[in-house]
């Protein structure tokens, strides 16, 4: 049957004959060598987190100067990447905690690799705010505890905001990732033939031996977690945007931000979510487990979300012409004509005209055109925070007008965070249960009830 067929009749898992294929089929990769696949995705990632490490190394050696800011835009590269890692990360919260609190099938096979992006996304996310303190070494200022150095945090700041949001976010979606990999850990460690994996596992799993007390409390903490969790999908991205929102600089200070910012990380989440999967299905053949249907349900996200954010594009420029402020005006007309309307342009095209094309049925259940797409979904919410930190150049005084041109160290330091995230994410699904081996195997075996007519 061809893969193009109607979504109401796709499984969730196909051609699969028993419980026990389930656990060979994950667990088995883990036991050998990986294939080419995934050689060829982790040499270059590991080459650009070295030429990362080389570039940051020689700017806090050097000093911020060695970055393109200046008077008018203080904030550069290092801004625009903290917002958009902390973005990438909320598509793995989403998935699990809220689609679980919905009982939403459909995210059992890719919830696992969802929650990793987003541990790892969030860890990106962190070191570019420290670095853009110049002398990361006093970064622990940042936390308010009584010292003797008569320095106390500002709470009136939203970057102290920040602080507490991000690390709570991180907290809770890191005890989540973890306690849901706890099963899973129980499941390798008996099925590891390799001494040391085999005691790693066995601490990891924490003792776990599947009893029906054990799983009673498993999923009754899952669904605490997911309660705890799911106000942080609406609260992380909206303190975010008070970064920006509570500055008074035109085109940024509108109460729009907050939603505007939250739909537009769900958004990009979903698609490098989309464009993990297809890379973990190609390198262990999980089309079993990762079906098409999978990706259409996701797709179907992305027109949603992307349309909320093109949305939010139109509603700005709405505001600008109805409020008649004139500098808001300016803002955004220049925006659009000015010297980085080539930025702007590219942001429109990738976010509102792409995912658009998700409406045609062919499109979204073909895996390369997905892949494609979702590709050019992240590089479209890349420039949306560029063009937004990009506001500064001609913020309200014109005597303080000034372009921005990032410098060769804060391009390699960017492409060295995609180098620390993919190393890290091919490392986990290397070691790792990449796919959630319980509740994939629960999904089994109510299909294989269905088709024996119980």
């Amino acid at each position: 049957m061809s893969e193009y067929v109607s979504s109401v009749r796709q499984p969730l898992v196909k051609d699969v004959g028993s419980l026990g294929e389930v656990t060979e089929a994950i667990a088995n990769p883990l036991n050998r060598k990986p294939n080419i696949y995934w050689y060829a995705f982790f040499i270059p990632a590991v080459i650009a987190l070295i030429g990362g490490i080389a570039a940051t190394s020689y700017q806090i050696k050097t000093g911020i100067g060695t970055w393109g800011n200046n008077n008018s835009v203080g904030w550069g590269f290092a801004i625009v990447n903290f917002v958009f890692w902390v973005g990438i990360g909320h598509a793995g919260t989403f998935i699990s905690a809220v689609l679980l609190l919905f009982r939403q099938k459909w995210r059992n096979s890719i919830n696992r690799a969802a929650e990793t992006m987003t541990i790892f996304a969030v860890i990106c996310a962190g070191l570019f705010p420290v670095i853009h303190l110049g002398r990361i070494w006093f970064a622990y200022w940042l936390i308010p505890y009584p010292t003797g150095r008569h320095l106390w945090v500002n709470f009136n700041s939203p970057l102290l905001w920040d602080v507490f949001a991000i690390g709570t976010y991180f907290t809770v979606s890191l005890v989540f990732w973890y306690l849901g990999m706890v099963p899973d850990f129980g499941t390798l460690r008996d099925h590891t033939k390799t001494f040391i994996k085999k005691k790693i596992y066995a601490l990891l799993s924490m003792g776990w031996s599947g009893s029906a007390k054990h799983w009673s409390r498993h999923e009754a903490i899952s669904m605490v977690l997911a309660g705890l969790a799911t106000p942080l999908v609406l609260s992380v991205h909206s303190v975010v945007s008070a970064d920006f929102a509570t500055a008074n600089v035109p085109g940024w200070h509108t109460t729009i931000f907050p939603p505007y910012f939250v739909a537009g990380a769900i958004f990009s989440g979903f698609a490098m979510v989309l464009t993990l999967m297809i890379i973990v299905r190609k390198i262990y053949n999980f089309e079993k487990y990762i079906t098409l249907y999978h990706f259409e349900q996701m797709a179907k996200i992305i027109i949603l979300t992307g349309s909320l954010v093109g949305l939010a594009y139109t509603t700005e420029f709405f505001m600008a012409w109805y409020s008649q402020n004139p500098l808001e005006q300016s803002a955004f007309l220049n925006r659009v004509s000015g010297p980085y309307a080539w930025a702007y342009w590219i942001m429109v095209t990738c976010n509102v005209i792409t995912p658009q094309l998700f409406w045609f049925k062919k499109i979204r259940t073909s895996i390369p055109l997905i892949f494609i797409l979702s590709i050019f979904v992240n590089i479209g919410m890349w420039f949306e925070r560029f063009v937004i930190v990009m506001t500064l150049h001609r913020a309200q005084n014109p005597d303080g007008f000034g372009m921005y041109t990032p410098t060769g160290i804060e391009f390699t330091e960017f492409i060295g965070s995609f180098g620390l995230f993919l190393t890290l994410f091919l490392l986990f699904i290397r070691f790792g249960p990449y796919i959630a081996i319980s509740e994939v195997k629960d999904l089994t075996a109510k299909k294989l009830n269905e088709e024996k007519g119980v």
